[in-house]
């Protein structure tokens, strides 16, 4: 559980850095912003497994279905305005948790993370299993 949580904190602190940075290396714009998207997705993810912890392990598929829910609701709650909710997405937080602008596009970016995050999860599975075996080895 402490392993997905600081996980979780350093996806959140590349997201940043990718937003506050990437334009002054000179990294196209379609990088600084799908590739926010895509590690918001894979935080996402993340944060499902460790609130679902109760889940097994095979039921990656599940948490993935969920991470997609919740990241299809955040975007399609973007076509959403309010004076309160407009003036909210203008702060800082309000952007980094709910964005500005609805883009069919950051669904795919999502799907990507999520897809990413899967793959992080079974080769951290593996990993783990092969240094438990090292160790359990005469």
């Amino acid at each position: 559980m402490i392993s997905r949580a600081c996980l979780c904190l350093s996806i959140i602190a590349s997201g940043l850095a990718l937003r506050r940075y990437g334009p002054g290396l000179g990294l196209p714009s379609s990088i600084v912003k799908y590739g926010g998207s895509t590690l918001w997705g894979t935080m996402v993810f993340f944060l499902v497994e460790m609130a679902a912890s109760h889940l097994s392990r095979r039921s990656i598929v599940l948490i993935a279905l969920i991470a997609a829910s919740i990241a299809v609701c955040v975007e399609l709650f973007r076509l959403a305005h309010t004076p309160w909710l407009d003036a909210f997405r203008l702060t800082m937080a309000g952007a980094l948790l709910l964005g500005r602008v609805f883009s069919p596009w950051d669904m795919l970016a999502y799907g990507v993370g999520i897809g990413l995050a899967m793959l992080l999860d079974r080769f951290g599975a593996l990993f783990t299993r092969a240094t438990l075996s090292a160790r359990s080895a005469p």
